[in-house]
């Protein structure tokens, strides 16, 4: 009974995922991205340095460097489309009164996103050998070695994205937009973690802190054991390093490591089984409750007895900014919290690096949360009707997200120089208009949400 329930879930999402267009989509993004994120003796593609210098262009380094961009920079791609796919909506009402095991349906969805995501890395994996090919690289072409350093690195962490993914639909509270600030939370744990063991001798213990396994690859071979590397867009000095890649693949307890993150995997999803909690008609995004309460819109305005004939308005685009405004800030918690950043954004003394961020994090899950619910599908087409177009509602959602946030950083210029504010109040514009056109692309807030929260980082580091 229970293996076919896993054959049967298995099937049936697979089959999803077959029609839809996206699939083939993802699949296109390797061998595309492929030529970008090998990185180059010019320093251009995503640099992977050890001591600001490259390593020398081998085929091991190239699969390991195909598989630390997938494990650290690309994980956010594939969650938003476990999370925004065509399995994304299921026929819980069936499911859940049925007597099939949590369990079994669980690891039948989670063997077919890892059979998605894992495809991925095939593609990736011949575009790699492509690349292997032509570049020529130091000491001659080997597939085995591009192969074994790409799925070594990538494979277990594409395996745990696909676990979280089950896990958080298993939840009431993880199934919204919560759940997707968890995984960013957790993504930017997963990178920043292994780097406090880097110092560490190589073991079993000291490779479980890199779940993206970029560590003991770029550090164990590296003369001296050197610990300071980098990723991502760095500036590099002339020369080059030479890393022996074979050497920290095949290190004391990496590859168990590995195997390990891939047995983590299949244990969250056991666990996603063991805590699934049913769907609710009348469920809340949040735990019930008085906080429930504060987040909802409140009961409808009273009905009319005697109503007026309704007067035309003077500026008819002035109050559809002022109503997407309203419908931005809906709820009873949202203009608290607004206030509250209002208030944190006159008194704290770092404007730039505690009280913007503060507040743009508040407008990305405003606007991208009102951007969802305006670009439904069949919303789009009745708000068609309206006497203003929907691209009218468009630009008035730009202007109404570009205003709150200059009001939000307005109170920065008591301690803040202008111009610290201005960018405050251009990057909440510029997230107003990332949130409506993902929206608008998507039909949903949440590939808006999940981009965002990427980019809120980014202007919190910088």
């Amino acid at each position: 009974m229970t293996t076919a329930v896993i054959q049967s879930s298995f099937a049936t999402s697979l089959a999803r995922y077959g029609r839809s267009w996206g699939l083939w989509l993802l699949l296109l993004v390797a061998p595309i991205g492929a030529r970008y994120m090998v990185p180059h003796g010019d320093g251009s593609g995503v640099v992977i340095a050890i001591g600001q210098r490259l390593p020398v262009m081998t085929s091991p380094f190239l699969g390991i460097s195909l598989g630390i961009v997938v494990s650290t920079l690309l994980l956010p791609v594939a969650w938003m489309y476990l999370r925004a796919n065509t399995n994304r909506r299921q026929p819980w009402q069936v499911e859940e009164v049925t007597a099939a095991s949590r369990i079994a349906i669980a690891l039948g969805r989670f063997a077919a996103d890892s059979a998605v995501l894992l495809a991925v890395l095939v593609a990736l994996t011949l575009a790699g050998w492509i690349l292997g090919w032509l570049l020529a690289p130091v000491g001659g072409f080997d597939a085995g070695a591009i192969a074994l350093g790409l799925w070594l690195v990538a494979a277990p962490a594409l395996l745990g994205v696909a676990a979280l993914r089950i896990l958080f639909d298993a939840m009431p509270m993880t199934r919204g937009g919560f759940g997707d600030f968890l995984y960013f939370v957790s993504w930017m744990a997963s990178i920043i973690a292994p780097v406090g063991a880097a110092d560490k001798a190589a073991s079993f213990a000291a490779n479980m802190y890199d779940f993206p396994g970029f560590v003991r690859p770029l550090q164990y071979g590296a003369p001296g054991g050197a610990t300071d590397f980098a990723i991502g867009g760095v500036e590099v000095l002339a020369g080059s390093v030479d890393l022996d890649v074979m050497a920290g693949l095949f290190s004391p307890g990496y590859i168990a490591s590995r195997l390990a993150w891939a047995g983590i995997a299949v244990a969250l999803t056991l666990l996603a089984g063991l805590v699934y909690r049913p769907h609710r008609a009348t469920q809340r995004q949040l735990a019930p409750g008085r906080l429930a309460r504060w987040l909802s819109a409140g009961p409808p305005p009273a009905v009319a007895t005697a109503p007026q004939r309704p007067r035309r308005i003077a500026l008819p685009f002035a109050g559809l900014v002022v109503a997407e405004a309203r419908l931005i800030l809906a709820g009873r918690l949202l203009p608290v919290l607004a206030l509250a950043a209002l208030l944190f954004a006159g008194t704290s003394g770092d404007f730039r690096h505690s009280a913007s961020p503060a507040a743009l994090l508040l407008l990305v899950f405003a606007l991208t949360a009102h951007a969802g619910r305006s670009e439904a599908r069949g919303l789009v087409r009745l708000t068609a009707t309206a006497p203003q177009s929907p691209w009218h509602r468009r630009a008035a959602f730009v202007i109404a997200g570009g205003t709150l946030s200059l009001l939000l950083a307005l109170p920065g210029l008591l301690h803040a120089a202008p111009a610290t504010v201005l960018l405050a109040a251009v990057a909440g514009t510029i997230a107003a208009v990332v949130a409506i056109a993902l929206a608008l692309l998507s039909g949903s807030g949440f590939a808006a949400r999940m981009l965002l929260l990427i980019l809120w980082y980014v202007y919190l580091s910088s």
